[in-house]
């Protein structure tokens, strides 16, 4: 897989990640729902048979694997340390037709090549803390995000199972006492706040940090189930760390709409004054940082065939539960949503924090 093609789907395709919230902001409900939402009725067997992840196919990266896109570095980066902590990442929506609710494992090769390539752009920021295991599972379409209806709630528990069941498998085959890390983005945190809840007990003591990252959680309705709390300051391990880029002027409203007073999972409404927003440039919930703290965000060359990493140019600062970017921000690309939302770039326009906050907690970790 050539670097050039990497770097454009890249930048094309991690749009295809966003929640159907901003899809409708943008359409019209209507148009979205005829284009988008899935054929017929909910048929678990439409997606095939679920994944054995004894086997080495059902993973898109794990210790095993050749040519594991995890190992991605940007041009001119040279990381050779290895950490001691087991990287578990769920990637977000990449299976993009409407002719069934959940997306097969295999078959569909453009789904695939996508889900391989949030890997490389995103999970890659771990690769130096330890080593990574991506599922691959049968994600929800799409469109299920659009309805609040039994069909939709069956695709995303369908989805949910299989990541569940990565996550056993992953347990099963790390030792015990080896501290892990979690990761995800969109759907795939969606995906991991709900394990959080479920799987409290086989991380206590474990968990370095878990980066639920493009999916809004709330600190009084989220987080108590998880029996965890956001990320107070950049050298603790075993708390939480959200965010939701906007650049300046920001217009969230799309987001709240659909997010405020709804329940979380022990029926506490959420509100927006208890959203998480944890900035990955300081580490701490509701921190600031201007532009020279950013060790680096990933950005493509200009005939895109290849990434580098321009320190200094993007400042963050937590206002009202969203992360506010500014400075000399350089060209990512063309898919800024609307309301100046940098949903899509999440990970890029902090890449070296990441990196670098993944290693402090990891540090932490070890002293705890």
């Amino acid at each position: 897989m050539c670097a050039r093609r990497f770097l454009l789907f890249i930048f094309v395709l991690i749009l295809l990640s966003v929640g159907a919230a901003f899809a409708v902001h943008q359409w019209g409900t209507e148009v979205l729902m005829r284009q988008a939402v899935p054929k017929g009725r909910f048929e678990a067997a439409e997606a095939g048979s679920g994944p054995d992840y004894a086997k080495l196919e059902s993973w898109i990266a794990r210790p095993e694997l050749p040519d594991n896109p995890s190992h991605w570095l940007p041009d001119g980066f040279a990381d050779t340390r290895k950490g001691s902590a087991a990287v578990f990442y769920v990637h977000p929506t990449t299976y993009l037709l409407r002719d069934r609710w959940n997306g097969p494992l295999s078959g569909h090769s453009d789904s695939e090549f996508r889900a391989a390539l949030f890997v490389r752009s995103q999970a890659s920021a771990f690769n130096h803390v330890g080593e990574v295991w991506a599922p691959r599972y049968r994600q929800a379409a799409y469109g299920a995000f659009l309805l609040k209806n039994e069909d939709a709630q069956k695709a995303l528990d369908l989805a949910y199972a299989d990541v569940k069941a990565a996550f056993d498998r992953f347990l099963s085959q790390v030792p015990n006492g080896r501290p892990i890390i979690l990761a995800a983005h969109s759907q795939g945190a969606l995906h991991l706040s709900r394990l959080l809840q479920e799987r409290r007990g086989e991380l206590r003591n474990r968990l370095v940090a878990a980066y639920v990252v493009g999916w809004p959680l709330s600190t009084a309705a989220d987080l108590p189930p998880m029996g965890l709390r956001g990320c107070a300051a950049p050298d603790e391990a075993g708390c939480v760390l959200s965010w939701q880029s906007f650049g300046e002027p920001g217009n969230p409203d799309i987001v709240l709409d659909a997010w405020q007073g709804s329940e979380g999972p022990a029926g506490v409404k959420r509100k927006r004054e208890d959203m998480l927003c944890v900035n990955p440039l300081t580490g701490t919930a509701g921190g600031a940082a201007l532009p020279q703290a950013n060790p680096g965000t990933l950005v493509p060359t200009p005939d895109l065939a290849s990434g580098t990493l321009e320190p200094g140019r993007v400042g963050a600062r937590c206002e009202d539960g969203f992360l506010t970017v500014f400075g000399d921000i350089p060209p990512l690309g063309p898919y800024v949503l609307p309301g100046n939302n940098y949903h899509v770039y999440d990970y890029a326009l902090f890449w070296a924090a990441v990196r670098r906050d993944a290693e402090r907690r990891l540090a932490a970790w070890r002293r705890r």
